[in-house]
């Protein structure tokens, strides 16, 4: 519940949220883009269409796994945040229903509304 919410934030989270900042931004989808025009005239250099191929399916590849674990990291924790405040909203209406009182009627709106018990990881 929002009481038991633990502040603290690893080194790899940090990464991963300055990382998804970063690639947001309009200058790094550019930089994507001079990547592959620097990368299709370099035909003339590596002549192997085969080799010419496995060059950007390699770089790109190993960019998409990278940023998509970072991403999935930013989402489940974003995922996470945002199941926590409709917790506490949850807990603050019942607390404000005079109605629910009884220790059954709260246990009984709470499995209907949903209420998600987790621990925090």
């Amino acid at each position: 519940m929002p009481g038991s919410v633990d502040g603290r934030v690893s080194v790899f989270d940090r990464f991963a949220d300055w990382t998804g900042r970063w690639v947001s931004r309009a200058w790094f989808f550019s930089f994507c883009v001079v990547l592959v025009v620097i990368w299709a005239p370099s035909i003339l250099v590596l002549r192997n269409v085969d080799t010419w191929q496995l060059v950007i399916n390699t770089a790109t590849t190993i960019i998409t796994f990278l940023l998509v674990a970072l991403v999935q990291n930013q989402s489940t924790r974003a995922d996470a945040a945002i199941q926590q405040k409709l917790n506490a909203l949850i807990e603050a209406a019942l607390d404000q229903d005079p109605g629910v009182r009884s220790e059954t009627v709260r246990r009984q709106l709470d499995e209907a509304i949903g209420v998600e018990r987790r621990e925090s990881s």
